[in-house]
C-alpha cells in the first residue's frame, strides 16, 4: 500500500474558529457565571459596608457677559473648572473656619453644568448639616468670586475708556487754544488752518462723547450681571436608599463580572487551544469519533440517558473486541474514572464468552482499589499481566496523559480505543498522542468522546482515513488477505507533519 506524502492543502482557515470559541466559552460557563455572581455579591457588599457619605446639592445661576444663544457650553465648563480651584476651596474653608487643606476639600465636591447658565454643585460631608454648610459656603464663595471677576472686568474696561477720553480731552484743549490764536490772523492761509482745526475739534468732541457713553454702558451692565448670578436652589441633602443603592451596585457588579469572566474565558480558550468539537478532536487524533458519552451533570432523565448510552457503548465495544484477533485496550485522556467504568462494563459483557481479565495500566487508583464480586472479571496490574493465561481474553486499560510510558502501551493491546474528554487536551498533545501510537504500531479503532458539547453538530468521522475509520477495517482485511489493486490513502493531520525522510524510513 502506498501512502500520499503531500497533505491536502487546506483552505484559508480563519484566525479564530468562532464556532469552537463559542462552544469553549459555553463549556466554561461555570467560570464566567461565578465571576458574574462574585461581582454582584461584591457590589452589594460594598453598598452595604461602605454606604455613600452624607451629600448635599445646590444650584447656582451663572450670568456671563459673553452669553450667546449658540454657545456650546464652553462658558459653563469654564465655571466648572474654576470651581475646582484652590482659590474657591480656600475661600469656602475660610468662611467655614475649617482647618482642612484646600487640596483635600477639593476631593469632597464636584460641579456639573446642567445648562449654559445653571451650575450644580455636589458636596459631601461628615453629616447632613456639615454637607449643607459646605455646599452653602462653596456656592457663596463661587458667586462672590464670579461677581468680583465681573466687576473687575467692567472696572478695567471703564477705566480704559475713560483714560482714552481724558487723552482726547487734552488734545481738544490744545485744538481750542490753536483756534483762539488763529482767529486774530487774516488771510487765505489762516482761513484754511481754522477750517481744519474746527473739523478736528468736532471729531474729538464726538469721540469724547462716544468714550463717555461706552464707559457708562460698561458700568450699567455690571449690576445686571451681578444681580442675575445667584443661588437659585438652596443646599438640600440627597437622600439615598441602601436597598436601592445595593441593587444598583449589584447589577453593575454583575455586568462587570460577566464581562470580565467572558473575556477571560474567551482569551483562555484561544490561548489554551483545547479542541472541543468532534471534527477538531478527530482531525487532531487522526481517528474517527465512534460514539460519545454525556457528562454526569443533570437530573434523573439525564442519568437515564447516560445509562442507555453506556449500554450502547458497551455493546459496540464488545462486538469490536469479539471480532478482533488481537487484544483491545482502552486508553484515556482526562477521564480515568469513566474509562475504568467502561472497561469493567466491557469485561462483564465479554465474560459471557469466556474468562476475561482487566489489565490495569492506569496511574491512579481507579481500578487498583476495585474489588470484583464473585463471578466478575478479575483486575490485575500491568506487572502481573504476563502471568495471565493465553486462553483468557485481556482488556487493557491505560492512559495517554502527559508522562505516559509509551513503550508499555503495546503490552496492553495492539488495537486501542481512545477515551477522550472534550476540551481536556491541547491540539499539540493530541498530535503527540497520535504520533506516539503510530510509532508503537498501535492501531486506533476509534475515539469515545466524553462530555461532548450538546449543541455540537460537527462531524467526527474521518471519511478519507481508511487506516483509522471503522468502515475501512473490513476492506483493509480483505486487501491484506488477497491480491488487489493498490490504493493511495491520505494521511491524517498529525501524519502530515512527519518529514519525507522519516516516512520513507518507515
Amino acid at each position: 500500500m502506498t501512502t500520499s506524502t503531500s497533505p491536502e492543502s487546506s483552505a484559508a482557515a480563519p484566525l479564530v474558529d468562532l464556532q469552537a470559541l463559542v462552544v469553549a466559552v459555553r463549556r466554561r460557563r461555570r467560570f464566567w457565571l461565578s465571576a458574574g455572581l462574585l461581582g454582584m455579591i461584591v457590589g452589594a457588599a460594598l453598598a452595604i459596608l461602605m454606604p455613600a457619605p452624607p451629600t448635599a446639592v445646590t444650584k447656582v445661576l451663572v450670568a456671563h457677559q459673553e452669553d450667546q444663544p449658540n454657545d456650546p457650553g464652553t462658558l459653563i465648563r469654564t465655571d466648572v473648572a474654576l470651581l475646582q480651584t484652590t482659590r474657591i476651596a480656600d475661600a469656602a474653608l475660610k468662611s467655614l473656619h475649617a482647618p482642612d487643606r484646600p487640596e483635600d476639600f477639593m476631593k469632597d465636591y464636584s460641579g456639573v453644568g446642567l445648562t449654559n447658565n445653571l451650575l450644580q454643585i455636589t458636596v459631601t460631608g461628615d453629616s447632613d448639616a456639615d454637607a449643607k454648610a459646605r455646599a452653602k459656603a462653596l456656592a457663596d464663595a463661587f458667586v462672590t468670586d464670579h461677581v468680583k471677576r465681573i466687576q473687575d472686568a467692567a472696572s478695567a474696561e471703564a477705566k480704559a475708556l475713560l483714560d482714552q477720553r481724558d487723552r482726547m480731552q487734552s488734545e481738544l484743549a490744545k485744538v481750542n487754544k490753536a483756534i483762539g490764536d488763529g482767529s486774530a490772523q487774516s488771510g487765505p492761509t489762516a482761513s484754511a488752518d481754522l477750517e481744519s482745526l474746527f473739523a478736528r475739534r468736532a471729531e474729538l468732541t464726538s469721540r469724547i462723547t462716544d468714550f463717555s457713553q461706552r464707559a457708562a454702558d460698561a458700568r450699567i451692565g455690571t449690576p445686571q450681571l451681578v444681580a442675575r448670578t445667584q443661588i437659585v436652589d438652596a443646599p438640600n441633602v440627597v437622600r439615598s436608599s441602601v436597598p436601592r443603592t445595593a441593587a444598583t451596585d449589584a447589577a453593575v457588579g454583575l455586568v462587570l463580572g460577566l464581562v470580565v469572566g467572558l473575556s477571560v474565558a474567551a482569551v483562555g480558550s484561544v490561548v489554551a487551544d483545547r479542541p472541543v468539537l468532534r471534527r477538531d478532536i478527530a482531525s487532531n487524533l487522526g481517528a474517527s469519533v465512534i460514539t460519545e458519552l454525556p457528562g454526569r451533570r443533570g437530573g434523573v432523565w439525564r442519568r437515564r440517558r447516560i445509562r442507555a448510552a453506556r449500554e450502547r457503548l458497551t455493546a459496540s465495544l464488545a462486538r469490536t473486541a469479539r471480532g478482533a484477533a488481537e487484544p483491545v485496550s482502552l486508553l484515556e485522556l482526562g477521564c480515568a474514572r469513566s474509562t475504568s467504568v467502561i472497561a469493567l462494563d466491557l469485561a462483564r459483557a465479554l465474560a459471557a464468552d469466556g474468562p476475561v481479565v482487566v489489565v490495569d495500566g492506569l496511574p491512579g487508583p481507579q481500578l487498583s482499589r476495585h474489588r470484583p464480586k464473585p463471578g466478575e472479571p478479575a483486575v490485575v496490574s500491568g506487572e502481573r499481566a504476563a502471568a495471565v493465561p493465553q486462553q483468557e481474553r485481556r482488556v487493557g486499560v491505560g492512559s495517554v496523559a502527559p508522562g505516559t510510558a509509551w513503550t508499555d502501551l503495546q503490552y496492553l493491546g495492539t488495537r486501542t480505543v481512545l477515551v477522550v474528554r472534550a476540551g481536556h487536551g491541547s491540539a499539540a498533545w493530541l498530535h503527540t498522542v497520535a504520533r506516539q501510537l503510530a510509532d508503537q504500531r498501535i492501531a486506533v479503532i476509534g475515539v469515545v468522546l466524553i462530555d461532548p458539547d450538546p449543541r455540537d453538530r460537527s462531524d467526527g468521522t474521518l471519511w478519507d482515513g481508511l487506516n483509522t475509520a471503522l468502515r475501512g477495517q473490513d476492506e483493509r482485511a480483505a486487501r491484506q488477505s488477497g491480491p488487489g489493486p493498490r490504493r493511495t490513502e491520505r494521511l491524517p493531520m498529525w501524519a502530515a507533519r512527519v518529514p519525507d525522510s522519516d516516512q520513507e524510513a518507515r
